[in-house]
């Protein structure tokens, strides 16, 4: 590490903040680092969180959970660099909007407010910015949301890639609502929203230019309204997780080393659309680690999951629904998987991202 001598221990330069042998492997930030694997957990854990220490930043939720009064509102903030911005199913405009407003859903909370900031490269199309800013106004309309303040930055020509936007939104959490990965317990179900790995997967096939028998696109949707049907009928779900970068690999390891349970799914019961199964079996990558925008992932009370699956069904956006695994006692901090000949195969989290800038 710059300006590192033996007698600074294993500390950064005029910190605090204890560096691990895997953070001083990589002594330049690499792109795995914002892939949302084994790479960007570390880099949070062992740099951002001990620097910025407080309760609510303890919990490394989509968005963290303050008092304010008697009421508890919900803060959250996401940037959005995907390449291309323009996909089969949507745009970085609409995803920005729907990805922080189901940070903010993940929590419980009924999302208010946004803010918008661009960042803009000089040489960048006037019309196409105008076609993310229209995107991203239909996108707080659906949601029911209104941005209400930004700010825009323009940096020189060849030190940006066209345009970047960071999003950050508040909402409020309706009482008696919890939702933390801690809460999650032995014997909980485990559903989830949909078809997983479609966005990556839309992204992968316009980048590579890889052309399939049926298009796929982007599974991008804000999914609030399906948060408050499923907390309509069982207030008492434990936790939820928006499977973005890592995938839903990345995000049941969250919630087993959050709650220190082991997570057992079955292979053949999690959804995966033909398509989008045949695209992952071509390239080589495993659908459970590609990113999703517009799915989630609960763990709810095994005596309310029948009822909670149901009400999915019935939701536009939980059609696909299914139960896809429990919460068990061994194997703690780790997920397992039962295949379709019934074996048993440990689900890793990748170092870094096998599809970088998917959001």
């Amino acid at each position: 590490m710059t300006g590192r001598n033996d007698s600074e221990g294993d500390r950064f330069p005029s910190t605090g903040v204890q560096c691990p042998l895997p953070l001083r492997d990589y002594p330049q930030i690499v792109l795995g680092h914002g892939g949302g694997g084994q790479l960007s957990d570390e880099l949070v854990r062992h740099l951002f969180l001990p620097s910025f220490a407080n309760d609510a930043l303890q919990e490394l939720g989509d968005a963290s959970v303050v008092a304010l009064g008697e009421q508890r509102i919900a803060f959250c903030t996401d940037s959005f660099v995907v390449q291309p911005r323009f996909f089969p199913g949507g745009n970085i405009g609409e995803l920005a909007v729907n990805g922080t407003v189901n940070d903010l859903a993940m929590v419980g909370a009924e999302p208010k407010w946004l803010s918008a900031a661009f960042i803009l490269e000089e040489g960048f199309s006037m019309d196409e910015l105008a076609r993310i800013v229209a995107a991203m106004a239909d996108a707080t309309a659906r949601a029911g949301v209104d941005i209400v303040t930004g700010d825009t930055k323009v940096v020189p020509r060849g030190q940006g890639d066209g345009c970047y936007i960071n999003t950050s939104g508040i909402g409020v959490v309706p009482k008696g609502i919890v939702l933390c990965p801690s809460r999650v317990q032995v014997g909980d179900a485990i559903l989830l929203s949909g078809t997983i790995a479609d966005h990556g997967m839309a992204i992968m096939s316009v980048r590579e230019g890889l052309g399939f028998e049926s298009e796929i696109a982007s599974d991008t949707a804000a999914l609030h309204e399906l948060v408050a049907t499923m907390l309509g009928v069982c207030p008492e779900i434990r936790a939820m997780r928006d499977p973005t970068r890592g995938g839903v690999a990345a995000a049941l390891h969250e919630v087993a080393q959050a709650a220190q349970v082991g997570i057992e799914i079955d292979d053949a019961a999690v959804p995966i659309a033909p398509a989008t199964a045949s695209a992952c079996e071509i390239l080589g990558i495993d659908p459970l680690a590609v990113a999703n925008e517009g799915k989630l992932i609960a763990f709810v009370p095994d005596e309310a999951a029948s009822e909670v699956l149901e009400a999915m069904r019935a939701h536009p956006l939980g059609h696909n629904a299914a139960r896809i695994g429990k919460v068990v006692a061994d194997h703690r901090g780790m997920v397992v998987a039962k295949t379709a000949i019934g074996a048993t195969r440990v689900i890793t989290t990748q170092i870094g991202e096998a599809l970088p800038r998917i959001c």
